[in-house]
């Protein structure tokens, strides 16, 4: 992704401190970051929140979700999810629609208010506070995966084949919605 033509810039950023006892306060990360990007004036146009990608089941019941919205969404944990806030409910779909241009991994996406279980677990809630959009893809973690923050999580439990499809269409999405002289990417 480094050589691709555009006119903005693109940063791929590690943050630390994103889990108990840090999370949701001052010493997190992604908060420290996101409000020095605002005290700059950085214009972010999107924050892309990479939250798991590689645990995926076939057989149904293997997906479970906060409540209400197991009667919208499929019972078995084999798509990647795509999450936002209300606010970045445009994104999304910028996002989305990139990804499914790119790529026929199986996807399920949502715009949710933040205070829906789960929804905000991770270093984009960050940029929603600072006033920045922000998606997060995710395989749903411990919604899915039984390992998930335990001593079984292991390498062996990842599907490298699923991570590696979500990783290459990811990247086609972001180089498809990155402007440049020749089209508008994202508007």
């Amino acid at each position: 992704m480094r050589n691709l033509p555009g006119l903005h810039t693109m940063r791929c950023v590690a943050f630390v401190n994103e889990e108990a006892p840090f999370f949701f306060r001052g010493d997190m990360g992604s908060l420290r970051y996101a409000r020095a990007a605002r005290l700059r004036g950085d214009r972010i146009r999107l924050m892309l929140s990479l939250e798991m990608l590689g645990y995926y089941r076939n057989e149904p019941g293997t997906q479970t979700y906060p409540p209400l919205l197991r009667y919208f969404y499929p019972s078995s944990g084999n798509f990647i999810g795509f999450v936002s806030n209300l606010r970045s409910a445009q994104q999304l779909r910028w996002l989305t629609n990139a990804f499914q241009a790119s790529s026929d991994f199986p996807l399920q996406s949502a715009a949710l208010p933040w205070w829906v279980p789960g929804v905000a677990l991770s270093n984009h809630s960050s940029f929603w506070r600072e006033g920045y959009p922000a998606v997060m893809v995710t395989d749903t973690a411990y919604l899915r995966n039984p390992h998930y923050h335990t001593a079984h999580a292991v390498p062996a439990t990842l599907d490298y084949g699923r991570m590696a499809a979500v990783t290459l269409g990811l990247a086609a999405s972001v180089a498809s919605l990155a402007p440049t002289p020749a089209g508008p990417g994202m508007r």
